[in-house]
């Protein structure tokens, strides 16, 4: 059975001196690998091609059956590390917490432990008779999130 780490392994040499970056990688019943990459501007096709060949030629088909599947992380697709947060500042997202509190906003925000969303919401003011719409920060822990994603309107 081929190891996650060692297909980790020859992803991350494949991806030294590029701007891509590494955000998953799956291998699931039936020896089914799935690798998903990412780039702060898009991922080309041929790219992922170029991988693909890349890590048919570092795993052994002779010793292992599998199956190999190389993409990118796609715009609805949830993010699962931080360079995804800082490729998406100033742009759309949406976070469902796990509490099931959902934010749609901008992320305005991302640093080593936290990321803030900051959403248009009514506010109602002591002693003002009707709510106003203004622009709220909301500040997470990346744990606290079932996940973040781009927000497509």
């Amino acid at each position: 059975m081929i190891s996650k780490s060692a297909v980790e392994q020859a992803v991350n040499e494949w991806l030294e001196g590029k701007e891509y970056f590494l955000v998953e990688v799956n291998i699931v019943a039936g020896d089914r690998i799935e690798v998903l990459i990412d780039h702060a501007e898009g991922v080309w096709i041929e790219d992922c091609a170029d991988l693909s060949r890349y890590l048919e030629s570092k795993l052994n088909r002779e010793e292992d059956d599998y199956e190999l599947e190389v993409g990118s992380a796609g715009l609805g697709y949830p993010f699962k590390v931080r360079r995804q947060w800082e490729n998406h500042l100033e742009k759309p997202v949406e976070t469902l917490l796990k509490n099931g509190q959902k934010y749609r906003g901008i992320l305005t925000a991302a640093d080593e432990d936290t990321f803030t969303v900051t959403c248009e919401e009514k506010v109602r003011h002591e002693g003002a008779k009707r709510p106003k719409q203004e622009q709220v920060a909301h500040t997470f822990a990346y744990d606290e999130a079932e996940y973040t994603k781009y927000w497509i309107k």
